[in-house]
């Protein structure tokens, strides 16, 4: 064989082994998008990255305009995080398709709306500015997946009336993306509120602790896992959501989250003096902590302007986040006082506060005690 031929064979049985090799799948393009929570400096992101990679799911890229901010843990950090930022602005300003033109995601995974919680943006604006979002993620991929989270508990000093205002926004969000799902393109829906406590998993009462950025990547992990898997999510909220909230059917202000399957004991009506009741409802529990509800009803014929609920835990529970009430605890003692915007009720007229408290070995159902002024 001339030389000229051996080269030419040589080169034949390289393109050979070039063409026989199977092509590696492109990486899963995955954005993270949001505020403060995502970006500044998101490091519930940096624990996701490496719970996903001991998982297994290690073809993947997480991207974004914005670099990692630290956070002492390698990880690919790319987010679309701004901090400061309202999902309504970002919708009103068109800023989502250039970040989208630059990095091409095929999943989000959006967090986003505490800062228009705190500024007071109803809830319907931001369900707009989200439906607004999902267009742009379609125009931009037809078969992009899409997380949406049920957004964490806030109760800053500077905000009393947040925290309710969060739970209204996480109640409608179910709704909202059961409509606006489809087949090609799901919303999933990621339950961060439930379990997570502005006292124990946040510093300032809205940014997660170290705490907190673990159950936030806890929280996201099966969902996004499950797409990685290639499982097909059925176009309805989240699976791994555990309560089930839903919008009140009434404007109010306090919107309920409705009851999960999780056991718990029946509702125990109480009524109390000066023409008021009190149904305590155990909306959802969890090893450790549980979510309860308590409706206060004029069950008298003439108008109060404020009212008190009372009870006696008798398993140790303690009281540890409260909305759209004023809750104080000694001992396993429990008094709940009304808001300022939720004391006056008309005959007839209810509210409804909500608290999240700790449990151990039981957590039967107190019964409460209702007074007027």
């Amino acid at each position: 064989m001339s030389k000229r031929s051996a080269v030419v064979a040589a080169l034949l049985v390289v393109l050979g082994l070039l063409v026989a090799r199977p092509a590696e799948a492109a990486a899963v393009r995955i954005m993270p998008l949001g505020d403060s929570i995502t970006g500044s400096p998101g490091c519930w992101r940096a624990l996701l990255w490496n719970k996903l990679q001991n998982g297994g799911f290690t073809n993947i890229d997480m991207v974004g305009t914005l670099p990692a901010q630290g956070c002492g843990v390698a990880h690919d950090g790319d987010n679309e995080g701004h901090g400061g930022a309202l999902v309504t602005n970002v919708a009103d300003q068109n800023q989502l398709p250039g970040w989208l033109s630059a990095t091409r995601p095929d999943i989000v995974m959006m967090h986003f709306g505490t800062n228009d919680v705190w500024s007071n943006r109803s809830t319907g604006t931001i369900l707009a500015a989200y439906s607004k979002l999902v267009d742009q993620m379609r125009a931009s991929n037809p078969n992009m997946k899409i997380l949406v989270a049920e957004i964490i508990p806030m109760n800053p000093s500077t905000c009393p009336e947040c925290a309710q205002r969060t739970v209204a926004l996480n109640n409608a969000i179910p709704g909202w993306a059961a409509s606006k799902t489809t087949t090609a393109s799901p919303i999933v829906v990621v339950d961060q509120w439930t379990g997570f406590s502005t006292s124990t998993d946040t510093y300032d009462g809205v940014h997660p602790n170290d705490n907190g950025n673990q159950k936030m990547a806890d929280t996201w992990y099966p969902a996004l896992s499950a797409l990685l898997s290639g499982v097909q999510p059925s176009p309805s909220p989240s699976p791994t959501r555990s309560p089930s909230p839903s919008p009140s059917p009434t404007p109010s202000p306090a919107p309920t989250r409705s009851p999960s399957p999780s056991p718990s004991p029946s509702p125990s009506p109480s009524s109390g003096s000066s023409g008021c009741s009190a149904t305590y409802t155990i909306i959802n529990q969890w090893g450790g902590g549980f979510q309860g509800e308590v409706t206060v009803k004029n069950t008298g014929t003439s108008p109060v302007s404020a009212w008190t609920v009372t009870w006696t835990f008798a398993n140790g529970q303690q009281v540890t986040q409260a909305w759209g009430g004023k809750a104080t605890q000694s001992g396993a003692s429990v008094t709940v006082k009304n808001e300022s915007w939720n004391g006056s009720l008309g005959a007839g007229a209810s509210t409804a506060f909500g608290f999240i408290a700790s449990w151990n070995s039981a957590n039967s159902a107190p019964t409460p005690a209702c007074a007027t002024a």
